[in-house]
């Protein structure tokens, strides 16, 4: 099979064999030499032991690593000529076993290729490049698998998953990383074992469903979450979605929905200079789970129609929850929360054009999340009636382009009111305490009612109000 491989691999597997050990190129960077993708982190596993083989990679390397000592692991990096790093780690041969109620295993040191590689999670990471000699080895056929775009273990699916549960996550991620489809066995594997998934933690789950956003083809990632039924486990909102039926009434229920907003949000991302640099992980997020307060919020009307008022607000809440739960970042569960309570709000710029006040607060409110608010709210537009997708692009660009306007007269990022709160307590006479605050508050909606005024209206302003509270 022809190969170009890194000549740091090559260099390395003949450091191995001098020393009369055996080295092999595993795992990722093997699947994504046959799909030509690149890759600078490359994984190896070797016949010596960490005591052993820790001279060679330090001699190897400009930088040294061993967090993974105790599962057999090291690792070391060198930078290029061009200033690309490659990023080594290798491993003992392996022979893990496992306990009933944890994913990590007791590791043990296992003698053979062929048997590290039994233990790896799919027949796609199941194969091995020995260097330097180049010789390829695939005893689970992932070379065939991979041509056909199939996940499949190497070992009895229910045996792998019940080892390692996550397993089950990594299944549906490389759906969504790779565009492969899972073999009816393992899917039913799957299916069977999803209650395994409650002994990983929440950061890994976490980590995994990143990844799967972050993908190439989420939205193929996400259906195999919810298909597989992981999902009623480690995300029960998004299945939930599937009971509902879309505001548009349309014989798709809101799951559909949300996966094609998903869709139409990543076509909006930008390059790396554009205000939202493709993969965005908010972004894809809050398209994903913009609708999810619809289950809580549904209810039936009169004349057949079904409504789900104050989704949004329903809908942020249980975004905070859910990805609490998950462990993610805390900014970025405000900022996904912000933009599922915010997703509605430009709808009534369709009906009524705005005034400059309330494009202000628009702004103000979206804060830094302006650019992606816009873009969910865009991509939220799915209506195939072609005079109102084109009257709600039209007015999305108005208002786009009065912000702009509106922005070479005045600084949106920093909307203050025109008298900061020394100057309310110096002016009306008062101490630091909550009548500031109030005072601060009102001059606020003065300003963005009127934008910037000169001091002494703000300041006669202030003191009409004043004279109101007493």
């Amino acid at each position: 099979m022809d190969f170009e491989v890194w000549p740091e691999a090559i260099e390395l597997g003949h450091l191995f064999a001098e020393r009369h050990y055996e080295l092999s190129l595993v795992g990722g960077p093997v699947r994504d030499l046959l799909l030509h993708r690149p890759s600078h982190d490359l994984d190896f596993c070797t016949s010596a032991r960490p005591e052993e083989f820790e001279p060679i990679l330090r001699q190897w390397g400009q930088g040294f690593w061993d967090m993974g000592r105790k599962f057999g692991t090291l690792g070391a990096v060198r930078r290029r000529a061009d200033g690309t790093e490659v990023k080594v780690e290798v491993t003992t041969y392996r022979s893990d076993s496992y306990t009933p109620d944890s994913r990590k295993p007791d590791v043990n040191y296992g003698s053979s290729l062929q048997g590290d590689l039994s233990r790896r999670d799919f027949t796609i990471n199941a194969m091995a490049l020995r260097v330097p000699e180049l010789e390829f080895v695939d005893p689970f056929s992932g070379a065939a698998d991979l041509a056909k775009g199939v996940l499949r273990t190497p070992v009895n699916p229910f045996q792998s998953f019940d080892d390692d549960p996550l397993r089950m996550m990594r299944a549906v991620r490389f759906v969504a990383q790779l565009g492969f489809t899972i073999t009816p066995d393992t899917a039913a594997a799957i299916t069977e074992m999803t209650d395994r998934i409650a002994i990983v933690s929440a950061e890994r789950v976490r980590d995994e469903l990143v990844k799967l956003l972050l993908s190439e083809h989420p939205h193929e990632g996400v259906e195999a979450l919810v298909d597989s039924g992981i999902a009623d486990v480690v995300f029960p909102e998004i299945p939930a979605l599937q009971l509902e039926i879309d505001e548009h009434h349309r014989h798709k229920d809101v799951f559909e929905h949300s996966l094609i907003v998903l869709d139409r949000a990543m076509a909006l991302e930008t390059g790396p200079d554009g205000p939202v640099p493709a993969p965005d992980l908010t972004l894809r997020l809050a398209a994903l789970v913009h609708d999810i307060g619809k289950p809580k919020t549904r209810r039936f009307e009169s004349g057949g129609k079904v409504s789900f008022h104050h989704h949004d607000i329903v809908g942020a809440k249980m975004t905070r929850k859910r990805l609490k739960a998950l462990r993610f970042d805390h900014r970025l569960i405000e900022d996904v929360s912000d933009l599922v309570a915010l997703h509605l709000r430009f709808h009534g710029y369709v009906d009524e054009p705005w005034t400059d006040a309330a494009v202000r607060r628009y702004v103000k409110d979206a804060g830094s999340l302006y650019e992606r608010l816009n873009r969910l709210t865009r991509a939220d537009a799915t209506t195939q009636n072609k005079h109102k997708a084109y009257v709600f692009s039209h007015a999305m660009d108005e208002m786009e382009a009065r912000v702009d306007e509106l922005k070479k007269k005045e600084d949106f990022d920093a909307i203050r009111p025109d008298l900061d709160g020394t100057q309310i307590m110096k002016i009306l006479g008062i101490e630091a305490g909550p009548l500031v605050g109030k005072a601060y508050k009102h001059m606020l909606e003065f300003r963005l009612d009127n934008g910037p005024v000169e001091e002494d209206e703000a300041r006669s302003e202030l003191i009409r109000w004043w004279s109101e509270q007493r």
